[in-house]
């Protein structure tokens, strides 16, 4: 019997936070090189974060991008008082939330394909409890959108939770509580999914 686990937050050092921030610094004063860095070491996290709160995942590769776009062109207000990956997630969040109010000034089609494909791509692998055909996504996608948003930036992106705080401008305690009520829905489903199925019904024989 495999035994329901939720995947731990990936591990962040305050290191490499720092060496993120400093690139983002740098690249405020013109570096090049660190502009390159700096986009390399939050592209997979951007990815990631849009893809779940994106309905659209034709959209994702454009909203990621539209995020370091609008990330280079602010990186002057950027004075590292918080850190850049946090700074960039906040930029991102109100990217996605910009192309919402847009797609819904402009009615699209209806039967546009949800943001499970998208985050399947961005989701991480070999995670315990989640084998047998029970795709993390497909769990996700029944939270609240605001517990699927504290449970990504904590539980996959790894952000501590005064960070994702920041990022969800709401406070740590709101954040704790989302992201527990996150866990015990997952678990829940997660048990449901590993029950074994019923035997049918036994048909009687025609006379």
């Amino acid at each position: 019997m495999i035994t329901p686990a939720l995947p731990h937050a990936h591990a962040r050092t305050a290191s490499a936070d720092a060496s993120i921030t400093a690139w983002a610094l740098a690249a405020r004063g013109g570096d090049p090189a660190a502009v390159d860095r700096f986009v390399r070491a939050l592209h997979r996290d951007v990815i990631r974060y849009v893809a779940h709160l994106c309905a659209d995942p034709q959209a994702v590769d454009d909203l990621a991008q539209d995020t370091f776009l609008r990330a280079l062109g602010s990186l002057h207000r950027f004075e590292g008082r918080s850190s850049a990956r946090v700074w960039l997630l906040a930029i991102a969040r109100r990217a996605v939330a910009d192309s919402i109010r847009y797609t819904a000034a402009r009615p699209r089609r209806a039967d546009l394909p949800d943001w499970e494909p998208a985050a399947e791509l961005a989701q991480p692998r070999g995670l315990p409890g989640f084998d047998d055909g029970v795709a993390l996504q497909e769990l996700l996608a029944a939270l609240p959108e605001e517990r699927r948003e504290a449970f990504v930036l904590t539980q996959l992106l790894g952000l501590p939770y005064a960070e994702a705080a920041a990022v969800s401008d709401c406070p740590v305690g709101t954040v704790r509580s989302r992201v527990a009520r996150a866990r015990a829905t997952l678990l829940a489903q997660l048990a449901e999914a590993e029950k074994p199925a019923s035997p049918p019904e036994p048909t009687l024989a025609a006379a």
